[in-house]
């Protein structure tokens, strides 16, 4: 197979404040000139995070830019159909929360109660309901595990333990109502796939989709491209590195079909496309996590969001939870 082609992402906005830059993670689409994202915990030491949005403008132009900061550590945040009101996953539970006033509803109760030392981590909404993980915040012990908030009822399911850090998610359904599961458990290094009963709430038909075992970084965020066709990964390098990485793998083959490096940021956490001026551009978010002081000077770029032009130019729908319904939902562009 021939080399994939290699892009360079640039640097597109610095946080200035290195709290901030300790663990940003999954960008959203807010609206068409909004993108979301957050911050986990603001140290290492920290048990709060925060929700940060930025307005877009012009050639990519920051217009605005707000940090909200949390009562707790937010593993995601996605936006709803109230604006400034976002669905978290806020320490160990799901929760509505109003940004501006830190106001939160609950909407299940705690999961891993049986454990210390856990959060919630990554997820994805879906048509019926979140599938959500959680993560050991030592990365050491298989304690962790994989949820299903299901709608129709508000039943939080175990659907898989034994997982240390349980990240990136795509879901996509399926002709007989099933849905499709992509799912990583980090330290594992693999992209495995599932069908997803949500009636039933099992997972069946486990396949290896990407195996990473000798690569030296670590798969974490990931998102579907346009096509559905392949996967868009960030890896987290946490070794010396001149550049990080995204790279698109297809789903069948397991081959990697593109990369996108990253300069000076070898800790990258989360892919998210967003069209924009009629095409998709590629917004990554990177990490400070744990870098020594002098590996943190080789970094310049760690912790900043950087942002490139993708060939893709289809309008990609945005996507909301409906506060209503329980459910996510596309909103055209």
């Amino acid at each position: 197979m021939p080399e994939p082609p290699v892009y360079n992402a640039r640097l597109w906005f610095d946080p200035q404040e290195e709290t901030l830059k300790y663990l940003p993670e999954g960008p959203r689409v807010c609206s068409a000139e909004q993108i979301s994202w957050v911050a986990i915990q603001h140290g290492a030491e920290a048990t709060y995070g925060s929700v940060n949005l930025l307005s877009i403008g012009p050639g990519l132009q920051i217009t605005e830019y707000r940090s909200y900061a949390l009562n707790g550590r937010p593993g995601f945040a996605f936006p709803t159909t109230v604006p400034g009101c976002f669905l978290v996953g806020l320490e160990r539970q799901l929760v509505l929360c109003d940004v501006a006033t830190g106001k939160v509803q609950p909407l299940a109760e705690p999961v891993d109660q049986e454990v210390e030392g856990t959060i919630i981590n990554d997820a994805q909404m879906f048509g019926e309901g979140v599938v959500f993980g959680t993560k050991d915040l030592k990365f050491a012990e298989p304690k962790a595990n994989l949820y299903l908030y299901r709608s129709r009822d508000g039943a939080v399911i175990r659907l898989r333990d034994k997982q240390t850090c349980s990240n990136g998610k795509i879901l996509s359904p399926r002709a007989d109502g099933s849905w499709t599961l992509l799912d990583i458990d980090t330290p594992r290094k693999q992209i495995v796939q599932y069908r997803l009963d949500a009636t039933a709430g099992v997972l069946e038909e486990e396949r290896v989709v990407v195996d990473l075992t000798e690569d030296p970084a670590f798969p974490d965020g990931m998102v579907a491209s346009p096509d559905g066709n392949s996967l868009l990964v960030a890896l987290y390098n946490p070794h010396p590195a001149a550049w990080g990485e995204v790279r698109q793998y297809g789903i069948e083959s397991g081959e990697c079909e593109a990369v996108w490096r990253v300069p000076g940021s070898p800790q990258v956490t989360c892919p998210q496309l967003f069209y924009f001026e009629g095409k998709v551009h590629l917004v990554i978010t990177t990490a400070v996590e744990h870098m020594a002081p002098d590996r943190r000077r080789e970094a310049h770029g760690a912790g900043c969001l950087f942002v490139m032009e993708t060939s893709w130019n289809e309008p990609l729908p945005r996507v909301a939870w409906d506060i209503d319904r329980r459910a996510a939902i596309e909103i055209p562009q």
